[in-house]
């Protein structure tokens, strides 16, 4: 059986959980050894799924592995949330990730969006180079490419234009569970001042100049992420911000991309 490779950005790590828990005929799961798998391996370790936990150096073994017939494999290597700062940084890695994974892989799937309009062309990109195994990234039903992980996350084009409309009288900071604990490392919000309370101050003041106003709650049914709620709350509290509610989440388009790209691959 093959090798199913999926990069993504770790504020994906709970939909590639839900995967994970919900398709018994995974045989195998490693993770690549980075900073960014602590949580998830903590999260892996409370639904009780097991894995292990290869370093990049020693991802050749893999090779071995997909010769196996009798074994279905699942290989997650998760990118540092910061890479969003920089779009043009943020192709560059996940490009060289591509090419490093490609060899021990049958399928790779990007659990990312357009972010940026960056990754636009990667399939078009990976069809026309070396790379002999296919290259997915997040499409919906209507096989339009995500804008970006809460475009994923909400169903589509179609769910997050609909939100954004209802949300364009002011600015509005669109969280899921992952946002909500991941927000200040998304922010860079610790090093943008040697002082933290100064580094705040200037982030209130730039959310006035633009008119940021509010943080909405995506409900995704996902659980993965303890205390949602509360870093919600957290966050409206230190920038005076109202809080929505949307329930548009759910995990429809990474149901169908890791579907569709299974049965591509094991059709070979």
């Amino acid at each position: 059986m093959p090798i199913m490779s999926i990069i993504s950005c770790k504020i994906m790590q709970d939909e590639i959980i839900w995967i994970l828990k919900n398709d018994p005929s995974i045989d195998e799961i490693i993770i690549v050894d980075n900073e960014n798998i602590r949580e998830f391996v903590e999260k892996l370790d409370k639904v009780s799924l097991q894995y292990k936990v290869l370093s990049l150096e020693d991802i050749s073994l893999l090779a071995e592995i997909k010769n196996e017939c009798n074994k279905y494999t699942v290989l997650i290597h998760l990118m540092e949330l910061g890479l969003h700062r920089s779009p043009k940084e943020l192709k560059i890695k996940v490009y060289e990730t591509i090419k490093t994974l490609a060899p021990f892989s049958s399928g790779i799937l990007l659990f990312y969006g357009l972010c940026g309009n960056v990754l636009a062309d990667v399939e078009k990109d990976f069809e026309r180079s070396s790379v002999s195994c296919p290259v997915r990234i997040l499409k919906d039903r209507d096989h339009r490419i995500v804008d970006d992980c809460i475009g994923a996350t909400v169903g589509g084009v179609n769910n997050y234009l609909r939100i954004l409309k209802s949300v364009s009288d002011a600015g509005t900071y669109l969280f899921t569970p992952m946002y909500g604990k991941g927000w200040r490392e998304l922010l860079d919000l610790d090093k943008l001042n040697k002082d933290p309370s100064k580094a705040l101050q200037l982030m209130k003041k730039t959310h006035e100049m633009i008119g940021y106003r509010r943080v909405a709650k995506i409900n995704t049914g996902l659980e993965y992420t303890e205390n949602f709620d509360a870093s919600i709350q957290e966050f409206a509290e230190l920038f005076d911000f109202e809080i929505l509610e949307f329930d548009y989440g759910n995990q429809d388009i990474f149901e169908d991309c890791y579907k569709e790209l299974k049965v591509k691959i094991q059709s070979k």
